[in-house]
């Protein structure tokens, strides 16, 4: 299982890298090349919006005919949408790449979620395993960006793109040879069933309701933070401190997990993240220094990241199998369509009652849901 687990791992970071990289590349290049900051938010809005209207699908299809297919067509996506940009490097050309890189990345994710919470034999393995997968995107999330700035600056554009295009097929070669995991549910004869239909079970609602409230946690940190900073005249590469301590805590966390997976059960995780989510976030607007900000960044970090993997691994235990990857899917069009309203409503709100205002509704928000997330302790097949 480990070998296989690295396989899973290491290819997703491959796939993962190429989006984060043309991420940051793309809208670089519409810069320099003249586009505005309007533009430029536009081009990158379409990285998560392929996701939200692309998740439900994708899971669907993954359920019916498995890991392998779902990767082929990912793949392909990923390395044309790159493979465009390289050829046509143009500002309309790029926001197509953008839909492609994007939404072949949210159904790969998907695929490899889903295959990972079959891997497991028992649910420690399970927290185990989604512990050391969700380290998966924050590595892609460094390698990514470090890569094509490097080729940027050394080689061009072009280079950085074609660069980007061969990621992909090397996620191929990590993980073609790996065999998909039957499953082992039961069928059973059943009509036309709707994704949303999913949302009838309680614990699943309950489930995708905390993880919305912690994406906001995290969407409010990543868009609010500079407008703190810049209001306590704090210098830019202060604030990028800030937020890179938040990055390194959430990943550092990750690698820990593993080892605590047999001695927390999902539920306490979660309820103690969001306890102390609501504390760092309504702390966080009486920190006066950068060096303030940043401890309270990394705590926050710290907290948030423990989340996805609980989250996952709950996921897999109170959604019937032969839908897991629709409940995936589901899960990843709330959080992607979240990242896409959530920064525009804290923009609003801010002018309203302040930046301080802002976090301290939010730490409200998530401190009282962390009833909720207690609630899944009694969720059926979970524990």
């Amino acid at each position: 299982m480990k070998r296989e687990l690295f396989r899973l791992v290491a290819g997703q970071v491959c796939l993962h890298a190429c989006m984060t990289g043309m991420r940051m590349a793309s809208p670089l290049m519409a810069l320099r090349e003249g586009h505005s900051e309007a533009a430029v938010g536009l081009l990158l809005a379409m990285f998560a919006l392929t996701q939200v209207f692309l998740a439900l699908p994708a899971g669907r299809f993954v359920d019916r005919h498995g890991m392998k297919p779902t990767l082929r067509i990912g793949i392909t996506m990923a390395f044309s949408g790159a493979l465009l940009a390289v050829i046509w490097p143009m500002y309309p050309v790029l926001c197509v790449s953008a839909l492609l890189t994007g939404g072949a990345t949210g159904a790969v994710i998907i695929a490899l979620q889903r295959h990972v919470g079959r891997m497991a034999v028992d649910t420690v393995a399970l927290r185990s395993a989604f512990s050391w997968l969700s380290v998966g995107p924050a590595a892609s999330n460094f390698v990514g960006p470090l890569l094509a700035g490097l080729l940027i600056d050394h080689a061009g554009f072009r280079a950085a793109f074609a660069t980007m295009a061969v990621l992909p097929l090397l996620t191929w070669l990590w993980i073609r040879a790996l065999d998909e995991r039957p499953s082992q549910a039961t069928p059973t004869a059943q009509g036309p069933q709707r994704a949303w239909d999913l949302l009838r079970d309680p614990p699943l609602r309950r489930l995708l309701l905390v993880n919305w409230f912690l994406s906001s946690c995290w969407d409010v940190h990543t868009f609010m933070v500079p407008i703190l900073g810049h209001e306590r005249g704090i210098s830019a590469s202060a604030i990028g401190m800030v937020l890179g301590t938040f990055a390194l805590a959430a990943t550092l966390i990750r690698f820990s997990l593993p080892m605590v997976a047999g001695r927390f059960k999902e539920w306490q995780i979660i309820t103690a993240a969001m306890l102390m989510t609501g504390l760092l976030l309504a702390l966080y607007p009486f920190t006066a220094t950068a060096w303030m900000m940043g401890l309270c960044s990394g705590l926050l970090g710290l907290s948030l990241g423990s989340v996805q993997p609980m989250v996952m691994s709950t996921l897999h235990q109170i959604t019937p199998e032969p839908r897991q990857g629709e409940a995936l899917g589901l899960r990843m069009m709330t959080i992607n369509a979240s990242s896409v309203l959530m920064p525009m409503v804290f923009g609003a709100t801010s002018g309203l009652i302040g930046v301080a205002g802002v976090f301290w509704c939010l730490a409200a928000a998530v401190s009282s849901g962390a009833r909720v997330a207690w609630r899944l302790r009694a969720d059926k097949n979970h524990g």
